[in-house]
Parts: structure tokens; C-alpha cells; sequence
């Protein structure tokens, strides 16, 4: 019987042990969560697909510059191995696909956004669409470049700006993309 109570004691502590190391290893939420400057409310929520993967991880976050020309980061790094497909968020019109100092990059003028639109761009991208091609939200627009990325691992800057001002591109995704939690179960009656 103490024998038994014993091994009882010992199989709770170990998953104690266990759950705790699992919650300690485990990796930082993303950024797009409490650290992440709120959503600009001139950006309307269109977005319907995440540019890469269902919900990539945010490796660098938006940060607006103080100045126009001051230091900051003009859009989001997501991870996204090489080769990976490159997404329209939402509906648009492929405004530039081509290489900018030596990086492939696919711009698309969003519709229905305004007078200048809103235009995202994808870098590093290998093209799949040409200037002037309409796109639905989801589409693939290109693959993920190998070389080109500034990020220490392989990934895809997404940006946004409507004419000259940059815009945190995580705006563009409503809540149910960026904040997806857990399933959860709810009763049949």
C-alpha cells in the first residue's frame, strides 16, 4: 500500500517536472501579441491569409521610424524557409514584380483601399506573377528567395504603405488570423 502511494507521488512529480520544463523551454509568444504597437485604424482589417504558412512566427516586429528618413523597421519579418509560397493577403493588382537592389520583390496595389491605395510588398520573392496581374486574397504571388533576406534566418519582410508613409502591415489581418488561440469545445445542447 505505501509502496503504491509512493509510485503515485513520484509519476505526479515527474510530470510536474515535466510540464514546467515543457512551459519553461518552450519559445516566446509572438510579437503581434501585448508588445506589438496596436493596429493603425486607416487600415481597414481585409487581410484573409497570413503572406506565408497559416500563422508564421513574427522574427522582427514593426517599428515606425521617429523621422522619415530616422532608423526603424518599415514593415514585419516573417519565418519562412526558402522555397516556401508567397500569399496575397487580399485582393489586388501586381503594381511592381522584379529585383530591387539585387532582392526579388512583389508589390500589390490593394483594391478598393483609397486614393493613394494601400500597396504591400513581399522581399526577397521569386516572382510567379507579372506587372499589371489582378490577384485574390491567397493566391500564390511567388516563393521565397534563398539568398537576399536580411533576417539571420531565411524569411519574407512584408510591408506596407499607402504613397510615401509606411504602415504596420499587421493591420491589414483581423483578429480571428492574428490571434487564433487553442480549439475549444463547446456543448452539443
Amino acid at each position: 500500500m505505501r509502496a503504491n502511494r509512493c509510485a503515485r507521488v513520484c509519476t505526479r512529480l515527474m510530470l510536474l517536472l515535466i510540464v514546467t520544463a515543457t512551459a519553461l523551454l518552450a519559445p516566446p509568444p509572438p510579437l503581434f501579441a501585448a508588445d506589438a504597437p496596436a493596429a493603425d485604424a486607416t487600415v481597414p482589417t481585409i487581410g484573409r491569409a497570413w503572406p506565408v504558412g497559416l500563422r508564421p512566427p513574427v522574427l522582427r516586429g514593426w517599428k515606425p521610424p521617429a523621422t522619415v528618413y530616422g532608423p526603424g523597421h518599415r514593415g514585419v519579418d516573417l519565418a519562412a524557409p526558402a522555397g516556401t509560397p508567397v500569399r496575397a493577403v487580399t485582393a489586388g493588382r501586381v503594381s511592381f514584380a522584379g529585383r530591387v537592389a539585387g532582392k526579388g520583390v512583389v508589390s500589390v496595389d490593394l483594391t478598393d483601399t483609397g486614393d493613394p491605395p494601400l500597396r504591400t510588398t513581399y522581399e526577397p520573392v521569386t516572382a510567379s506573377v507579372e506587372e499589371g496581374r489582378e490577384v485574390e486574397p491567397g493566391e500564390v504571388i511567388g516563393t521565397v528567395d534563398a539568398s537576399g533576406s536580411h533576417c539571420t534566418a531565411t524569411c519574407v519582410h512584408w510591408g506596407l504603405r499607402r504613397g510615401e508613409t509606411y504602415l504596420n502591415p499587421l493591420s491589414l489581418l483581423p483578429p480571428w488570423l492574428l490571434h487564433r488561440g487553442p480549439s475549444r469545445l463547446l456543448p452539443l445542447a
